[in-house]
């Protein structure tokens, strides 16, 4: 802490709302669900006698771009929230369909 000051004293105060909260919670929660079907990818390409390890490397880097997409969300952003739930649970959705 340098000069005696927190980072959170210098943090402009955010009102937040039930609906909000929500929201960005739901937006959490589908990258989590795009990672987690970037994680059953990598399990169905490891479970096969010759893993394609091109198919898991793309995975993997898949996943660690929305961990760093999910740390860019901001709650106060409520267009970019509604803009993530969408697109995320879509991408979900669309990984999860290449494996069947």
């Amino acid at each position: 802490m340098p000069n005696g000051i927190s980072i959170t004293d210098q943090l402009d105060p955010y009102a937040w709302s039930n609906e909000g909260t929500a929201a960005y919670e739901a937006a959490i929660e589908a990258v989590n669900g795009a990672v987690g079907a970037y994680s059953a990818v990598i399990a169905a390409e490891e479970a096969k006698t010759e893993p394609d390890q091109a198919v898991i490397a793309a995975a993997r880097t898949a996943q660690s771009q929305l961990a760093r997409e999910r740390e860019g969300l901001r709650s106060s952003d409520g267009e970019q929230i509604a803009a993530a739930r969408a697109r995320y649970a879509q991408l979900a959705r669309e990984v999860l369909a290449g494996l069947a």
